[in-house]
């Protein structure tokens, strides 16, 4: 197939042999670019990476859909935030470190503004009546998004009874008997890797995603991307900046408020949380709510659900609910600081060092991501945390449904287990509704998840205009 020239207005001029300084598109176009793709960044990393494919590789053919789909090949192997670590692998590819970096923080600036913006919103507000009722429609609609996440993972990542079984152990673990969750991820990978290795039967290869042969032919071949000769120098190097860039403003805000701070805590936890987040915003959020509401007391627990809720409704990595975290739990336990203040800085903060890792991630591993996609005993270990990752997810479905449709459990202790044994008079029919109208826009009508969250807000707020018990 032949090459037609560039889109009007996409100034596209290929460098030739990969080096490491070469622009393969304009950076000034590539800037521009991405913060179009960043004010779409709606809907999951399955709508994430649907935009900047429709994008990169459709539109402006900047980038094959086999190399693309390398990228992304990769992503999936790291913790944190897929979508945002394919950006910045696409910009890096596209404009070196310099693009990478640009990609990498417009995909995540529009949602830091807005989600600073919805947090003054709830602290300041949440208990009017305006501000309730909006929450009440937007935290069942959560739960269905939630359920509906959980099927769509669940048929892509138990292809055999062996991956089932391990989704509901990792849901068990999680559920009755509070194994922690880095526990749980670092099992499920030996497991993984061990039946790849006795039972390889058991893997299942990921579904084909369209036929290549089909693609139109890339403006810039693939030889003409930006590339980086692996070396330990470079290796060290990126580590070196990249612990610095993570140590800086935790060593100034242990300096500054004290080893036992609320800012401190929260910095220490979610760097550690950025490095264990495999399987996405909502494998992770089942172990940050268990943390942030039962071990630091910096959330009611139905605030994690209402945190959730603002962040499927702002652009940008559903893992952003961590800065809602912060910004709450800051506020509450401010220390010397004026609350307001002290709420801002703690949401910055948390956003640096939950995203730090994913730059230094995609810039110490590109070199090397070749020989990853060629290592089948990490192939098979991936399998088996992706499917514990179906149960962790479930496991945040139940947490959620107990805190949106219950407003009392009791908390029943059977040798080494738990479970919270729901009050049926405390059901919540306003919630349960609300949640049946969400599922089916999601499941039935196949709606957005922007446009069903836009519906359950209105049915929220309109059920309290009716003066009917939406709290």
């Amino acid at each position: 197939m032949s090459l037609e020239g560039p889109p009007p207005g996409h100034d596209v001029r290929p460098a030739h042999g990969g080096t490491t300084g070469s622009d393969v598109v304009p950076l000034r176009e590539a800037v521009r670019a991405w913060f179009v793709i960043s004010l779409q960044t709606f809907g999951g990393p399955a709508g994430q990476i649907a935009v900047m494919q429709r994008e990169l590789v459709d539109e402006r053919r900047w980038i094959g859909h086999r190399r693309f789909l390398h990228a992304l090949s990769y992503c999936t192997l790291l913790p944190g935030p897929e979508a945002q670590q394919l950006a910045i692998y696409v910009g890096w590819l596209l404009n070196g470190v310099r693009g990478g970096l640009v990609a990498g923080s417009l995909f995540v600036l529009p949602g830091v503004v807005a989600l600073l913006g919805l947090s003054f919103l709830y602290v300041g507000f949440g208990e009017t009546t305006v501000v309730t009722a909006l929450f009440a429609g937007l935290a069942p609609a959560v739960l269905a998004i939630v359920a509906h996440a959980l099927i769509r993972v669940g048929k892509r990542a138990l292809g055999h009874p062996a991956l089932v079984a391990l989704a509901v152990a990792a849901f068990l673990a999680l559920t009755f008997f509070a194994v922690p969750f880095p526990v749980v991820i670092a099992g499920a990978a030996a497991v993984g890797w061990g039946l790849g290795r006795w039972a390889p039967a058991t893997m299942r290869s990921s579904p084909a995603h369209g036929d290549a042969d089909d693609e139109t032919a890339p403006l810039i071949p693939d030889d003409a991307l930006h590339t980086e000769r692996p070396s330990r120098r470079h290796a060290v190097t990126v580590l070196a900046v990249g612990a610095v860039a993570w140590a800086v403003p935790m060593v100034v805000a242990v300096a500054w408020t004290g080893r036992h701070s609320v800012f401190t805590e929260q910095g220490l936890f979610f760097s550690g949380a950025a490095l264990v987040t495999f399987g996405g915003a909502y494998a992770v959020l089942a172990y940050v709510a268990q943390k942030a509401v039962e071990v630091y007391g910096w959330l009611a627990p139905g605030e994690m659900v209402r945190g959730l809720a603002l962040a499927e409704s702002t652009p940008g990595p559903l893992v952003m609910v961590v800065q809602f975290v912060a910004f709450v739990g800051a506020y509450r336990d401010p220390g010397s600081l004026d609350p307001w203040v002290a709420a801002v800085l703690a949401a910055l903060l948390t956003t640096w060092v939950t995203f730090v890792p994913c730059f230094v991630f995609i810039f110490l591993g590109a070199p090397y991501v070749e020989r990853l996609r060629g290592n089948h005993a990490l192939t098979a270990a991936l399998t088996g945390i992706t499917a514990a990752v179906v149960g962790v997810i479930a496991n945040l479905a139940a947490f959620f449904a107990v805190h949106t449709l219950l407003g009392d459990v009791t908390h029943v202790v059977v040798g080494p287990a738990a479970v919270n044994v729901p009050v049926w008079d405390s059901l919540r029919p306003a919630a349960l509704v609300v949640t049946g109208v969400a599922t089916a826009l999601l499941f039935r009508w196949k709606w957005s998840v922007l446009r069903t969250l836009g519906v359950c807000a209105l049915l929220g707020i309109g059920g309290a205009l009716l003066g009917l018990p939406v709290a």
